[in-house]
């Protein structure tokens, strides 16, 4: 019976622990990236006239307050044309975004940063993605968060 009550009082603690903190449950993460930096992440910005017509489709339904607070944190984030591609690197290829970039990053907003990289992966040559990543997303929001103290 003592045995029993220990096993349950064991088991009741696992659970209530994995539910806490559920990565502890998942494989290392950062093991594999989902894209190989150097030619195979170089290949992602190539658009073809229908992933343009789907990208600027994609724009065009986005509700135009949506986009307005979208804008508003990229404009935050600035230069979003290089962070903004530093980020996603990042969240592909797991290669640290500089000290500099976390900062904008951090200065905008967990919100913004979420939302910003939410719309980045609905980009037709990112799609494929977008499953796989909202766990890479927080992930680098923590790294960047840490690694600056306003």
């Amino acid at each position: 019976m003592k045995t029993k009550t220990i096993f349950m009082a064991f088991f009741i603690m696992t659970t209530l622990v994995s539910y806490a903190y559920p990565s502890f449950g998942r494989e290392d993460v950062d093991v594999e990236p989902l894209v190989n930096p150097g030619r195979e992440f170089d290949t992602l910005d190539v658009i073809s006239p229908a992933s343009q017509d789907y990208n600027i489709y994609m724009l065009e339904i986005l509700l135009p307050k949506y986009k307005m607070y979208v804008e508003t944190c990229m404009d935050k984030m600035e230069p979003i044309g290089k962070c903004g591609l530093y980020v996603i690197k990042e969240i592909l290829t797991n290669e640290h975004v500089s000290r500099e970039c976390c900062l904008k990053v951090v200065k905008a907003g967990k919100q913004c940063f979420i939302e910003t990289n939410k719309l980045m992966f609905q980009f037709y040559q990112l799609k494929r993605f977008a499953s796989q990543v909202s766990f890479k997303i927080n992930e680098v929001w923590n790294r960047c968060s840490a690694e600056v103290i306003i």
